[in-house]
């Protein structure tokens, strides 16, 4: 079903192996990563978890509204402390705790994706869109999570989390408009964009990306991180 018979056609996985490394046991590993059911479904499991976890912090940033001394269940020390993260004023930018920008935008992936495993087609625009304004949001994780390590210097799980299925939903979302020809790029960029998906140089950019992540959290924290 499509919404959009103006919108350029999709490139299947199909056409794109010509440009992934030979072998079957490859083969068989990149057309499963680059169909719809396996891109849509990790879409689908990152935006419940980056939900999930807005929800918690949400009633967290409500139970410290009401008694800033409340000891949360995720405040596990100095280091890693929902607490001490929710009490600073990067928690609420924009005036209200930044968890219940997660409640609004989260849902929306979500539709986006079980409607897509359903087998509908969005609008270019529409699927434009929703690029820029998770590009949007994926900053802002950054920002927050930039501004925990080396300016509150306190780290809270859920917001870790956040950060990480963030990462995840928009490699997946940016794989689907690349691939689907939905962002706004010349034709030589764009075959370069695919070529580079194709040889499966974004997930192995994104897992690489983590584990730097992480290895930074431990660098930077070491022991005191559970003491």
């Amino acid at each position: 079903m499509s919404l959009d018979t103006a919108a350029p056609p999709p490139v299947q996985p199909d056409d794109l192996d010509h440009l992934a490394p030979s072998g079957d046991l490859w083969a068989r590993v990149h057309r499963i990563r680059h169909h719809n059911r396996f891109i849509f479904v990790t879409m689908l499991a990152s935006a419940c978890v980056s939900l999930i976890a807005s929800f918690v912090l949400s009633i967290d940033a409500l139970r410290l509204a009401a008694d800033p001394g409340v000891q949360l269940a995720c405040d596990i020390s100095s280091t890693l402390s929902c607490g001490t993260v929710a009490q600073a004023w990067q928690a609420q930018l924009f005036g209200f705790p930044n968890a219940f920008l997660g409640l609004v935008a989260e849902p929306v992936v979500i539709t986006i994706a079980v409607a897509s495993l359903g087998g509908v087609r969005f609008p270019r625009w529409f699927m434009l869109s929703a690029q820029t304004v998770y590009t949007l949001g994926l900053v802002f994780a950054y920002w927050l999570f930039t501004q925990s390590m080396f300016v509150i210097h306190a780290l809270c799980p859920w917001c870790l989390l956040v950060t990480v299925s963030t990462t995840l939903v928009f490699t997946s979302l940016t794989h689907v408009n690349i691939r689907d020809g939905n962002l706004p790029l010349p034709p030589r960029a764009l075959a370069k964009a695919r070529a580079l998906i194709a040889a499966d140089v974004d997930a192995i950019g994104v897992a690489a990306w983590l584990v730097f992540l992480a290895a930074a959290i431990i660098a930077t924290y070491g022991p005191g991180l559970f003491g």
